[in-house]
């Protein structure tokens, strides 16, 4: 059980609390509910740059690593389709310099005409060198332009086109920090060797000054529900086809969830999983083969994910993945195969667990989910779902009307 210690401060801020003795470390976590589903479709990208500019410096520290690196911490940050994260660790000793450096970017960013400029720079770089000059870099635009025709996981982080970052002005960037880099928009999580009260008291210290704003508000289309199986064949300069199905699922905070993750874990988790087992180990099709969830806040996708051996074996490849599909839908699942994807599942959770920095991170991101306390919860929300919630979820879920088929591949002969 991880004790949690919760408080809000005047000006919206969230914070939560959590002590454990037996490390010398602690651990700080920011988490704004700003991603890439709350840009402009003309104009994405924005939520990932940010992410940049927020280390170009501020009032106070002209650099965030240095001072990190001279406590003996280390930091790093990750934008995704629903938030973005600031991450830090540093010995116990050394939390007011995380907390410092933290309050002093959220209300006192320096962003210059040369800063912004250098970090649009890096970021296009970023774009050219990981979607357009990679194999299979841009993959994913494709897939999500497939299964989002309304909603706005229809790009990836990254955002649509380099464009779109290139023509971001100084203007817009300090607008879009005035939007939604504020307490009230912010949950701040710390886990490790602290005491409550002089760190509630540290922390009210470094935050508790920062003036409330209001929340910025962005409507973001509901997706319709697919009624029609959607292909696409993309022919690009890669060696072997990727094949991906992708299905429309419920979003995190659908109690359907823990019964989907588990789904996509009986497709694909481990050597004993279906698709590993009656596909891979054939050697047949694939020379890979992977199933998952995206995990989104909104309505996200089951996803499987390929590799071809031999590009002209398409239309068998992807019959196979329908056959052990349909056994999955027409023979079900036994007691054993569900509680070995169960345990497979907790463990990995309670693995995880053991790292006060991934403490610190899943408090915030389940307190965004609407309550930190859900971390004591994850293994009990597995154990409960049932072989007739795996039926019933998979009978919803992997319809071929349900299903965007995108195949990227060279061109065939």
């Amino acid at each position: 059980m991880i004790e949690i210690k919760k408080t809000v401060l005047s000006n919206g801020l969230t914070v939560l609390l959590h002590c454990d003795k037996s490390t010398p470390l602690v651990a700080l976590n920011m988490l704004y509910n700003i991603g890439s589903k709350h840009e402009d479709p003309d104009h994405t990208g924005l939520a990932h740059l940010f992410e940049h500019l927020m280390f170009s410096g501020s009032r106070n520290a002209d650099d965030f690593d240095t001072p990190i690196q001279n406590a003996g911490g280390e930091n790093n940050a990750f934008t995704n389709a629903d938030i973005t994260n600031y991450y830090s660790i540093v010995p116990a000793n050394n939390l007011d310099t995380l907390l410092w450096l933290e309050s002093d970017r959220m209300s006192e960013l320096v962003i210059t005409e040369d800063s912004l400029e250098t970090q649009k720079s890096v970021v296009v770089e970023e774009f050219n060198e990981t979607c357009l000059n990679e194999p299979y870099g841009d993959l994913w635009h494709h897939l999500s332009a497939l299964s989002y025709k309304q909603h706005h996981y229809n790009w990836p982080t990254i955002g649509k086109e380099p464009a779109h970052i290139a023509k971001t002005t100084h203007a817009q960037v300090m607008q879009f920090y005035k939007n939604y880099y504020n307490p009230s928009n912010a949950i701040l999580s710390i886990a490790g060797n602290i005491d409550y009260t002089t760190t509630l008291e540290k922390v009210e210290k470094w935050f508790g000054q920062i003036p409330a704003q209001s929340l910025h508000k962005i409507d973001i289309p509901t997706e319709k529900k697919q009624n029609t199986l959607r292909s696409l064949d993309h022919v690009s300069k890669v060696p072997n086809t990727a094949l991906f199905f992708s299905f429309h699922t419920v979003g995190r905070l659908d109690p359907d969830y823990y019964a989907t993750d588990l789904v996509s874990d009986i497709l694909s988790h481990g050597r004993s999983s279906r698709l590993y087992k009656n596909l891979y180990r054939q050697n047949k099709y694939f020379q890979s083969i992977d199933a998952y969830i995206t995990g989104n806040m909104d309505p996200g996708l089951l996803v499987i994910d390929s590799k071809l051996l031999q590009n002209k074996l398409l239309e068998e490849a992807k019959e196979s993945i329908w056959d052990q599909i349909h056994l999955l839908l027409n023979q079900g699942v036994s007691h054993e195969e569900l509680q070995k994807v169960k345990n497979k599942a907790i463990s990995s959770m309670a693995f995880s667990d053991m790292s006060v920095l991934n403490r610190a991170i899943s408090l915030a991101y389940f307190e965004h989910c609407g309550d930190a306390e859900m971390i004591n919860q994850q293994e009990e929300f597995y154990n409960s779902v049932s072989l007739d919630d795996i039926h019933r979820v998979a009978q919803e879920v992997l319809r071929k009307e349900n299903c965007s088929i995108l195949s990227y591949g060279p061109a065939q002969d």
